[in-house]
Order: C-alpha cells, then sequence, then structure tokens
C-alpha cells in the first residue's frame, strides 16, 4: 500500500520537501534577521494555514473551531513556557539575534506530514472531507503548527519592542 501511495506522489512534492529540509536546517544555525521578516512569516503560515482549512472543508465550523483552539492553545503554551529564550536585539543594526534550534526543522517536518497525510487521506477516501471529526482534528494540528510559528513571532517582537523602548527612553534622558 505505502508503495502504491509513494508511487503516485508527483515530483514536486519530493523537491518542497528537500526545500522544507533545508530551510529547516537553516533555522539551526545563529543568525541575524529584521524585524519585518519575523512578522512576515509568521502572518504568512497562518493566512496559508486557515485557507488551507477552509479549502479542505469548505468552512466547517467545527474545523474552523479546530483550527482556532490549535493556534490559541499553541501560543499559549508556547509563551508560557518560555520556548523561545535567548532571542536578542542589535541596537547597531536593528536586527533580531536569533539563536539556533532544530524546532523549526521539527516543526516544519510535522507540517509537511500531515499535509501530506491527509492528501493522501483525501486522495484515498475524498468522503473524509466531510466527516466533522477527521477535518476538526486536522484543523486542530494545523491551527496547532501556525500557533508555535505564531508565538515565534510574538516572542521576537516583544524583544524588539522592549528594546526599542529602551532605547527611545535613554535618547530622550
Amino acid at each position: 500500500m505505502i508503495t502504491t501511495v509513494l508511487a503516485h506522489v508527483p515530483a514536486w512534492v519530493w523537491v518542497l520537501l528537500a526545500a522544507l529540509i533545508a530551510l529547516g536546517v537553516s533555522q539551526t544555525f545563529p543568525r541575524s534577521i529584521a524585524l519585518r521578516r519575523a512578522t512576515i512569516m509568521p502572518i504568512a503560515l497562518i493566512v496559508l494555514s486557515i485557507s488551507g482549512v477552509t479549502g479542505t472543508f469548505h468552512g466547517e465550523p467545527l474545523a474552523l473551531a479546530g483550527w482556532a483552539v490549535g493556534l490559541a492553545g499553541a501560543v499559549a503554551v508556547a509563551l508560557s513556557a518560555g520556548a523561545w529564550k535567548g532571542i536578542g536585539w542589535s541596537a547597531q543594526t536593528q536586527r533580531l539575534l536569533v539563536p539556533g534550534s532544530w524546532w523549526p526543522l521539527a516543526i516544519i517536518m510535522g507540517i509537511f506530514m500531515t499535509k501530506f497525510a491527509v492528501g493522501t487521506t483525501l486522495a484515498i477516501h475524498p468522503s473524509s472531507a466531510a466527516d466533522p471529526t477527521f477535518a476538526t482534528l486536522v484543523s486542530l494540528a494545523y491551527g496547532a503548527f501556525s500557533g508555535v510559528f505564531f508565538s515565534r513571532g510574538l516572542a521576537m517582537w516583544k524583544v524588539a519592542h522592549r528594546a526599542l523602548n529602551a532605547q527611545m527612553s535613554a535618547n530622550a534622558a
């Protein structure tokens, strides 16, 4: 069964997987990023995630609720656990200093595997898209993945906001 499924996967999916792995591995190294980039990525992921939920499950209220619960829950847990410690701010370059982490790669692979499994399930059993339980659970997972990335963006904004406010206070004094 699995060989049959893998034999029918379009080549672009494997290219996408390789690109996502490269992106995830690049996150394991410390780097500096602009605040704009820290903002765009989480927002883009949320837009793609919610559009995927609405497109796949046709606005099913339970799917939308599952997505919202997943998003809010992941943000709350990640921020309260201090999941994104170590982010700093460079006053000289006005950029965020982000430590390397394997978590982004793990999350990216989780998203890919979930979307792959959902796509495979829907290709084999298209009626699953109309199953409220399936729609809710899948949407909960998509929301949670988006929430983790969004919490990272919020943590970066918090660091930048704190540093910029301190800088403005120092300049005013």
